[in-house]
């Protein structure tokens, strides 16, 4: 008779979940935080509070298993009662309290660290060597093509080719590493100030001369490389270039149609640049 009922009384769970088990928890003291479970049948343990997570290891037949805190998760009727109590093991895994035999009074675990903010790049300065100047003007250039989308590859290409390496006066001086130029003594929304400099403007003959404009002034080189990118995101001279984001050649013929610089050859001299250092191996796929 006893049999019998407790068939009956555990077959609709074991129906619910095929791979139902039960775990027997030895007693513990109640401020141990560490239980000894003891499974009877075979459990899947999982990366999260859910059977949707995915499965870490199979705990077999009288295996031991400690666990350390409780957290809430996926309800579930198990073979032994109904919860959204998920226990979570020495090594960092998950099993449903649902099949534990015995109710331990398990802590509540501790939240999940924050993942670590990524390190903001502090991008090129003046004094650096050729070497140095790309390797810490790669980081911010990748930056820029993901909140704008243009290639990285033409970022560095035009900041070597406009700063000098950066040994530009404009660069070394006021973090302006794209010759940036204030309108109408305006900034914008990155810039700290405008100041003026000596340029050359060209004609599209090639005829070029030496005049006076003002240029925008950064507090540091990553706000010239977020400046960089956002004007020719939002300029509509630039729009055609983003036809070709996954064309750099391409890309920096566009903007230069659109007026970016006066130098005819400006374009040539930008792909030579990509081409020498290949720089094309650090654009992103976005």
């Amino acid at each position: 008779m006893l049999r019998s009922f407790t068939k009956y009384l555990f077959a609709p769970a074991l129906a619910l979940a095929a791979t139902a088990t039960t775990l027997v928890v030895a007693a513990a003291p109640a401020d141990a935080a560490v239980v000894s479970v003891r499974v009877k049948g075979s459990l899947a343990a999982r990366t999260g509070a859910a059977n949707w997570f995915g499965k870490t290891r199979t705990i077999k037949n009288k295996q031991k298993v400690t666990v350390t805190c409780r957290v809430s998760g996926q309800y579930l009727r198990g073979n032994v009662r109904k919860t959204a109590q998920w226990d979570r093991t020495l090594i960092g895994d998950y099993i449903s309290h649902a099949y534990v035999s015995g109710n331990p009074k398990l802590p509540v675990c501790a939240p999940p660290a924050p993942a670590p903010v990524a390190a903001v790049p502090m991008g090129p300065t003046g004094t650096m060597t050729n070497e140095q100047f790309l390797a810490a003007a790669i980081g911010p250039a990748q930056q820029s093509q993901r909140d704008t989308k243009v290639p990285a590859s033409v970022t560095l290409a035009q900041a070597i080719l406009e700063s000098g390496w950066g040994r530009s006066s404009l660069s070394a001086n006021d973090n302006n590493f794209f010759g940036m130029k204030c309108f109408n003594n305006a900034p914008g929304s990155y810039a700290a100030g405008c100041k003026s400099y000596s340029t050359q403007e060209c004609t599209a003959q090639g005829a070029c001369t030496t005049t006076v404009a003002t240029f925008r002034t950064y507090r540091g080189s990553v706000d010239s490389f977020r400046d960089h990118g956002a004007n020719l995101k939002s300029l509509s001279r630039y729009a055609a270039a983003f036809n070709y984001t996954n064309n750099p050649n391409q890309f920096i013929a566009e903007v230069h149609k659109g007026g970016y610089a006066t130098d005819p050859q400006y374009t040539t001299k930008v792909v030579n640049l990509m081409a020498k250092y290949n720089l094309y191996q650090y654009d992103l796929k976005v």
